[in-house]
């Protein structure tokens, strides 16, 4: 496939880097990216990876838009209150870049389900927002083999993680298990100011980019942190976990509906 004129004008700042050129812009054509959560982690890195090019986008949440989500959720508009947010996504990625193909699923991700869906995409981003989801997340990535990139945000905090089945370690390897419930917030108690999900779903986005052009170095063994109040960054390495239930030498979960007890809501 050649570029269209279009496509060359569209991309020509990105063309013109030696780590991408022409060839690395037909990968980001071809590459299927899912996108599990379209809340503040999900907006920038669908809007930043349909911006990109990347040409076929899935983009999976059963919830609506509500008000109190606009601060943060920024592909979502005032517009869309009460309607999905897979059909305000899609609207508004159709906007950026009517050449992306957008696969929407307005569902919840289950056991039952996981493993196919994510098995049709060639990376996932983890845009999810509860523990339950991200351990979900991570079992189907791990059992389908499929490389995803992990983000988290609390308050003015947020962290990020690229996961390589088989080669780096993942999710569990980095936290085996969830904190109890009581040491949890609630969810109305648990603040976040919009711009470090923003930039945390940007950071998704540029894992993504770089995985699928293999162009510098992924985040895989790190999980990246950041303080927004003090604006700083700090990488802590994450070794593999011979033990891990689901990567390890003798793991535990082999199939998610057999073990869909470690999986209580996804996608909340």
């Amino acid at each position: 496939m050649e570029l269209s004129k279009e496509q060359a004008d569209r991309y020509t700042r990105q063309i013109i880097l030696s780590e991408i050129g022409e060839e690395g812009q037909k990968r980001l054509i071809y590459a299927k990216v899912l996108i599990i959560g379209l809340g503040g982690l999900g907006s920038s890195c669908a809007i930043y990876l349909a911006a990109a090019g990347v040409g076929n986008l899935g983009i999976l949440d059963f919830d609506k838009v509500g008000l109190n989500n606009l601060h943060r959720q920024v592909i979502h508009s005032e517009k869309y209150i009460n309607h999905p947010k897979t059909e305000s996504a899609k609207d508004r990625i159709s906007q950026i870049n009517s050449d992306v193909k957008v696969i929407d699923y307005s569902m919840k991700l289950t056991p039952e389900n996981a493993v196919d869906l994510i098995s049709n995409y060639d990376i996932i981003a983890d845009c999810t927002d509860n523990f339950p989801s991200r351990y979900l997340v991570n079992d189907a990535c791990v059992i389908a083999s499929r490389p995803f990139v992990h983000a988290a945000v609390f308050q003015f905090f947020g962290q990020a993680m690229t996961i390589i089945p088989g080669i780096s370690a993942c999710y569990r390897c980095f936290l085996p298990q969830s904190p109890p419930p009581e040491v949890m917030p609630k969810r109305e108690q648990s603040g976040i100011i919009g711009t470090v999900a923003g930039l945390l779903g940007i950071i998704q986005a540029n894992e993504i980019l770089k995985y699928i052009l293999d162009a510098g170095e992924l985040l895989t063994g790190k999980l990246l942190m950041f303080d927004a109040l003090d604006c700083s960054f700090e990488k802590i390495d994450v070794n593999k976990n011979p033990d891990c239930a689901v990567c390890g030498n003798s793991p535990a979960i082999k199939d998610l509906v057999e073990n869909s007890g470690f999986y209580f809501s996804p996608v909340d």
